[in-house]
């Protein structure tokens, strides 16, 4: 009896120890985002005196949102990240799921040597490339388009893709694919109806993966569409720093907006992310 009261005491104890630190981590990840925040609705001279403070009915400040809606093309920043971000997940969502269920499923030559340079695509930065990538994307006339900035996310999101949704077919039961086959049922179909809807966690998951790098990206929109009417959101928040001077109020105001469609993507997802990232903990 004493034994087993010591071991729920000692799972209590872990369980507050892991939590603790979890709490912390998420205190830590969110305190700047939170200082981005309230710093967005202060006037200028507030930011700096008492950055840590909550804006005030002295303090407070709508100067930074009217600057960046009215005197900024926000919208057309807004429109080139959006665009550039639904396109780049939705082809990244098929191509990946694809050839996971093609590595997963069909054994055929190569298969193992092209896992493993799937593996190398996800150990090795895309940005080392950037030389040959522009020089690619000169040569093929894409310059200052967003359909460079497309292919160039959709290189870089394929490999982690593939690989997540890979591990997830793996999961699958033979027995329900052979079952549809025994039916009648064609390779496309079983791949369409069978097997996306079973592993949308993991589909949702990699849709919240491949889309924040894209939507915090600044490099490659200042190397291949820094010209106007391409620029998206990180780089069109640019113009409101200067070599001597800096609009807080407005590239903090920026940032706050741009915020909005992450928060609203893990609102959406976040029971299908959270299934994703914890199947398979389990049993």
């Amino acid at each position: 009896m004493m034994s087993f009261k010591n071991i729920r005491r000692e799972d209590a104890s872990r369980a507050v120890i892991v939590h603790g630190i979890l709490l912390t981590y998420t205190l830590v990840a969110l305190y700047p985002i939170f200082l981005v925040v309230i710093n967005a609705f202060k006037t200028r001279k507030a930011i700096f005196r008492d950055p840590m403070g909550f804006p005030n009915a002295e303090t407070f400040s709508l100067e930074g949102f009217t600057k960046v809606l009215a005197k900024s093309n926000f919208e057309v920043f807004f429109y080139n990240s959006f665009t550039v971000t639904v396109i780049t997940i939705a082809i990244v969502l098929l191509l990946a799921a694809m050839a996971a269920w093609a590595l997963s499923e069909y054994k055929f030559p190569g298969n193992t040597v092209l896992a493993l340079y799937l593996a190398i695509g996800i150990m090795v930065p895309i940005r080392l490339g950037s030389v040959s990538i522009l020089n690619l994307i000169v040569d093929l006339g894409l310059i200052n388009t967003l359909t460079a900035l497309v292919l160039v996310y959709v290189a870089q999101g394929l490999p982690l893709a593939i690989f997540i949704l890979t591990e997830f077919m793996h999961q699958i039961p033979k027995d329900l694919k052979e079952a549809a086959r025994c039916d009648g049922v064609g390779e496309f179909k079983i791949f369409f109806a069978v097997i996306l809807p079973l592993i949308r966690p993991a589909v949702a998951t990699v849709a919240v993966f491949t889309m924040i790098p894209i939507w915090n990206d600044l490099w490659f929109p200042l190397i291949l569409a820094p010209g106007d009417g391409k620029q998206t959101i990180t780089l069109g928040v640019q113009q409101f720093i200067g070599q001597y001077v800096t609009d807080w109020n407005a590239v903090l105001a920026s940032l706050s907006l741009a915020i909005i469609p992450i928060l609203i993507l893990y609102l959406i997802f976040s029971r299908q992310l959270i299934r994703g990232l914890t199947s398979g903990a389990v049993k």
